[in-house]
This record gives C-alpha cells, sequence and structure tokens, in this order.
C-alpha cells in the first residue's frame, strides 16, 4: 500500500490490530496506536479496538490508559453525543490524544480516577442510578431508571471495555485494580454482566479467598445473573485449598463445561488431605457426566486416594489387599484407554499404596519389570518408597538385596535413601554396618542430618547401648543440629520399654532445655514408664507437668483461657468432655489432649496451678542435669 502511495484509513487500522494480535505482537499494537493519533481523531469504536487488542495481549497498563481516555472522552459529553448521533469526528478534538508512551496514568489508584466518575456533566448524570451496598460498604449494584435512550449504546461499548481490562487483571493477577475499575463502573452507572464478575471474581479470590467469592455470587444470584463455569471454578478452587470442601463440592457440581481438570484436581487433593475419598467418588462422577478426561495429576491422586484400604489404620490383609488390587487396577486400565502414561509421582503413589496394605511381592514385581528389567533410569524418591515398605515390613534382606542392587546398576542414592537403610539396620541390629552406611553416606557428598543421627541413635538404643547413644545425642548438639521431638520420643519409647527412668529423666530435661514442646507420645511414654515401675504419684505429677508444658508458652500460663480451660478441668458435669470436640476440628489435637490429661489430673486430687516449673519433680530433674 506505502509502494503504491495508497493512504490506510481507519478501517485499515483495525484490521492491522487484528493481524498484530493474531501474530501476538504487542510492538505493533504500540507502532499502529502511535501512526493512527497521528492521522485520526480517535473514536468510540477505535478506543474499544485498541483496548481489545491491548487486553488480549495482556499489556494491563496501556488497556487501563486506553480505557480512562475512553472515559475521559465520553464524561466530557462531546464524544458520547457524536457516537450516538452517528455523526463523523472533527479533524482537531477537543481533548489533545497523546501517544500512549506519553500517557502519564501510571499509577493505578482511585486518586487517579475519581475525578472522572463524579464529574457532575459526565455519564452517570445523564442516568438514573439506585445503589446496592456489598458486604465492606463498597457498591455492589448500580441500577438504572429510564436511562436516555441516545447514552445505551455509549453505556454498552464502555461496559465492554470495562469487562475486558477487568479480566485481564484476573489473568495477570491484579486484584486491586480490578476492585478499583468495578467500583468505577457503579459510579458510571455501567451494569456488571456475568463476564463482568467472572473476571472480577476470579481476580479477588486469589487475594481475599473464596468467602468474598460467594458473597459475589450471591449478589448475582440477586440480580439474576448466572455465573460462568470458569467463576464457579475459580471460587471452587479456593474453597478446596482452604478445606471448605461441601463449598468447593456445590460449586463443582454445577459446573456444566471445563477445559482442564485442574478444579477437580484441587478437590481431590483437600479430600486427600482429609482422608475422606467418599467426596472424591462423588466428584469423578460428575468429570464423567460433563465428559472431563482426567489428566495424570487425576490418577496421582487417585493412587494415592484409593490404593489403599485398610491402611493406615489397620494393618493389610487378604480381603484388603484383593479390594485395593482391584482399585489399582482399574485406574490403570483407565490411564490406558486415556492415552495416559505414569508419572514419577503416580509411580511413587502406587508403589507407597501395595507397600501400606503389605502387597511386598506385587511391588517388587511392579518394580522388576518397570525398572530393573528394562534398565529405565529412576530416581531415588521411587526407591526409597519400596525401601521404606521393605523396611517397615521388616524385610530387612530384600530391603538390602534393592540396594545393592540400586547401586550396581548406577542409580544414585540420596539422602534419605541412606537413612532408610542406617533405620534398616535396627532391625537387625547392627551399629557396624550403619556406621558403614554413614561413611558411604558422607564419600557421596551427603552430611548427616537430624534425620542420620536419629536412626543411628535407633540402631544403639535396639542394641541398648544406651551410653554410646548419648554420646551421638552430645555429638550432634556440637555440631549445631537442630533437634526435634521424633528423635527425643526416640529416646524415651526405648527407655520406657526398657525400664531405665535415669535415661528418660535426663531426655525430658533435654527437651525442656531445647524450648522443644512435648506432645502427647512424649507424655505417654513417661506416663507408662513411671506406672510400669510402680511410682504412680510420679507418673501422675509427670504428667501434669509435661501437659503443662504442651499448653504453655515459654513456661507462661495463657492469661485470657486460662480460666476457661480451668472451667473444664474442674467441671463435674458427664459432658464436659465435648468442650475438646472444636480443638479436634481445628486440628489442636495437642491441646485436647493436654487438657484432657490436666483434668485426669485433677480428678487425681494433683493441683492446677499453671507454673510447671515449681512442681518438684521438673526441680529435680534440673538439678540432675546440672550436676
Amino acid at each position: 500500500m506505502e509502494c503504491r502511495l495508497v493512504g490506510k484509513n481507519e478501517a485499515t487500522y483495525l484490521e492491522l490490530l487484528e493481524i498484530a494480535v493474531w501474530k501476538q505482537n504487542l510492538f505493533a499494537v504500540h507502532h499502529i496506536w502511535k501512526d493512527y493519533s497521528k492521522h485520526y481523531n480517535f473514536c468510540l469504536t477505535s478506543l474499544r479496538k485498541f483496548i481489545w487488542s491491548f487486553t488480549r495481549l495482556r499489556d494491563l497498563k496501556s488497556a487501563y490508559e486506553s480505557l480512562q481516555l475512553m472515559v475521559a472522552l465520553a464524561t466530557e459529553g462531546t464524544l458520547s453525543n457524536r457516537y450516538a448521533e452517528r455523526a463523523s469526528h472533527s479533524p482537531k478534538l477537543d481533548i489533545p490524544i497523546p501517544a500512549m508512551s506519553e500517557l502519564r496514568l501510571e499509577r493505578f489508584d482511585k486518586d487517579d480516577t475519581e475525578h472522572i466518575c463524579h464529574k457532575e456533566d459526565g455519564l452517570a448524570l445523564n442516568m438514573g442510578q439506585s445503589t446496592t451496598y456489598g458486604p465492606r460498604k463498597e457498591v455492589m449494584c448500580v441500577g438504572t431508571d429510564t436511562p436516555n435512550p441516545k447514552y445505551l449504546a455509549l453505556r454498552n461499548v464502555l461496559s465492554r471495555s470495562f469487562t475486558d481490562v477487568i479480566c485481564t487483571c484476573a489473568l495477570t493477577s491484579n486484584h486491586s485494580l480490578a476492585e478499583q475499575l468495578f467500583q468505577q463502573m457503579q459510579n458510571l452507572g455501567l451494569q456488571p454482566s456475568s463476564r463482568t464478575y467472572d473476571g472480577f471474581i476470579r481476580a479477588i479470590v486469589t487475594e481475599r479467598g473464596f468467602s468474598d467469592g460467594l458473597e459475589l455470587l450471591k449478589i448475582m444470584q440477586k440480580q439474576k445473573l448466572g455465573p460462568f463455569d470458569s467463576t464457579l471454578a475459580a471460587i471452587s478452587v479456593k474453597c478446596s485449598e482452604a478445606l471448605e470442601l461441601d463449598f468447593a463440592e456445590a460449586l463443582l457440581v454445577q459446573i456444566s463445561e471445563c477445559p482442564h481438570p485442574y478444579p477437580f484436581n484441587v478437590f481431590l487433593a483437600a479430600c486427600n488431605a482429609v482422608d475422606q475419598p467418599e467426596r472424591a467418588v462423588r466428584v469423578l462422577a460428575k468429570m464423567k457426566q460433563i465428559q472431563l478426561q482426567p489428566n495424570i495429576q487425576t490418577y496421582e491422586l487417585l493412587f494415592s486416594l484409593f490404593g489403599t484400604v485398610n491402611a493406615p489404620y489397620e494393618e493389610g490383609n487378604m480381603l484388603s489387599q484383593v479390594e485395593a488390587a482391584k482399585r489399582i487396577e482399574t485406574i490403570e486400565m483407565d490411564m490406558a484407554r486415556n492415552g495416559v502414561d505414569h508419572s514419577l509421582i503416580s509411580l511413587k503413589n502406587l508403589l507407597a499404596a501395595l507397600g501400606q496394605e503389605g502387597m511386598i511381592e506385587k511391588m517388587l514385581r511392579v518394580v522388576e519389570t518397570r525398572f530393573l528389567c528394562s534398565g529405565t533410569y529412576v530416581e531415588a524418591p521411587l526407591f526409597n518408597v519400596v525401601l521404606h515398605s521393605l523396611v517397615a515390613a521388616k524385610e530387612n534382606r530384600k530391603a538390602v538385596d534393592i540396594f545393592k542392587n540400586m547401586k550396581q546398576r548406577g542409580f544414585s542414592p540420596d539422602h534419605a535413601t541412606y537413612c532408610i537403610m542406617i533405620d534398616c539396620c535396627s532391625i537387625i541390629q547392627c551399629y557396624r554396618s550403619a556406621c558403614s552406611l554413614v561413611s558411604m553416606m558422607i564419600r557421596d557428598g551427603f552430611y548427616p542430618g537430624i534425620m542420620t543421627y536419629t536412626a543411628l541413635i535407633k540402631v544403639l538404643l535396639v542394641c541398648e547401648n544406651y551410653d554410646e547413644a548419648l554420646n551421638i545425642l552430645d555429638q550432634a548438639k556440637e555440631e549445631r543440629i537442630q533437634f526435634d521431638l521424633l528423635l527425643f520420643n526416640t529416646f524415651l519409647l526405648k527407655a520406657c520399654e526398657m525400664g531405665r527412668l535415669d535415661v528418660l529423666e535426663h531426655i525430658i530435661e533435654q527437651i525442656h532445655q531445647e524450648k522443644i514442646q512435648p506432645d502427647p507420645s512424649s507424655c505417654c511414654y513417661v506416663y507408662n514408664a513411671y506406672v510400669n515401675n510402680g511410682f504412680y504419684s510420679t507418673a501422675i505429677e509427670a504428667l501434669r507437668v509435661l501437659s503443662m508444658r504442651m499448653i504453655c508458652q515459654a513456661d507462661n500460663p495463657l492469661q485470657e483461657t486460662r480460666a476457661e480451660y480451668e472451667d473444664f478441668i474442674f467441671s463435674e458435669d458427664p459432658n464436659a468432655e465435648s468442650y475438646l470436640t472444636h480443638f479436634f476440628e481445628d486440628n489442636q489435637d495437642d491441646l485436647a489432649f493436654a487438657l484432657l490429661n490436666l483434668r485426669w489430673c485433677a480428678i487425681e486430687g494433683m493441683p492446677i496451678d499453671w507454673l510447671p516449673e515449681q512442681s518438684p519433680w521438673a526441680q529435680r530433674l534440673a538439678r540432675c542435669t546440672q550436676e
């Protein structure tokens, strides 16, 4: 066209925008903006096209600036009249149009737009308005009463432009700008559509969470607007992440079409987290109803959800193993039907399920056919699952053979692999082998950590070598290893079993000095150790002190809740234990166990003074450690 000296009209520029968007060329769109502004006055149609182009290319800043320019021209009155009357534009605009790079609308705050939205001669004054306020006192709905007909077309184009930019805010996770634009729409008297709400909800739920999304759904229902499937999916994802499965499931069943299984996968992950596979069955039926094909993430979660029957609450038996095998076979057949291959995680979950159900031979056949015979390289986490299952089943010889085969074939063990094999040494009661594994681990570049020391101490305790176990503990302390309660509970369990009260009391004081709060297992081991040795009063006193330490932070009583706890501890109501229900619902199991322990101590006549360190038992342990 330039070679033949053919000029470009407005339609040419708009068609060039289509091509630039198709080519995903944002630079070309900015160039067209500059060239267009040199030869033509911007009209509503051209601005609408530019906003559409910027939003499709996710240039939120330019789209926002173009939209505010459109609003500024519309609220001046002249543009809106010309558009409504379909008149041609004059060569010169009443408002100068700079190039996009010269615009200075860089700040996305309310001060930049309120002067536009509240103009007395603007668009909003040409319509009667009725305002509805949302739960946060923000404007959520502005109704219109008999608007001027000549503004209907203008309002429609403005609404679509606002919607495009708000949807781009959702794609770019800019919730603050989405809220600002939604507010501006209300101030201008523009009624949000279902698509507007879709973009707005998807933008804000990422920051505010699912509760605000549900409130907006109620507002849409009052306005008789149906939500998009993407709207329902976005809120459902946030409900699933918050483990609000009732809300999440109710939203998922309303979806009629979904391009990808991500919202359903998040729900399945939540079902797995709270161990409610029955919910997952209903959602899987919904996926089948809308003909949504699962992806590999779906199957990874299915193996985790349905791969076991009795585990982890009971040991697998013949019936549970048959049922688990049927489930696994069904899942794998569905994978083959949909052309989905195993991933590292799906294989890991499959092997873990077989190991937990005690199906060791089947697990080893899977390993042999898929990896050892085919020579496929396998990452260490997969072998770790197999080794862990073998050690848990006390199949130490098979675990050793797998480990040797792994080394011979060039597979690289990681830190967890060595810790599992050191733990295996506790079964065969061979500390020498454990030390050899530590040497091998160091040669492979892995430095002993808390897991390594815990495994080594477990081997020594099984061999009843308490002095060396305490020496290892002191060595770990000198190397500034960060202790955890699992390490100390390993000591307490063995000391309880062997009746070594001296070791047990030393470890209890170590826990206190490390400022690690005990858990119900710690209380159980200490209490049983004293009871087994006939020290009943000391057992009750130790239980009280440890329970207090579970509740108190930094050995200071909780002033706000002390009275509430004491009401429960000393209550004579036979149904008083129901008070603990909400602690379990809020995942505060340790607090519930500690309060129940204190209630039992009170029943035995033990005083509750909230000063555990003044207990004679606690003071005696502190003195013994100092000596």
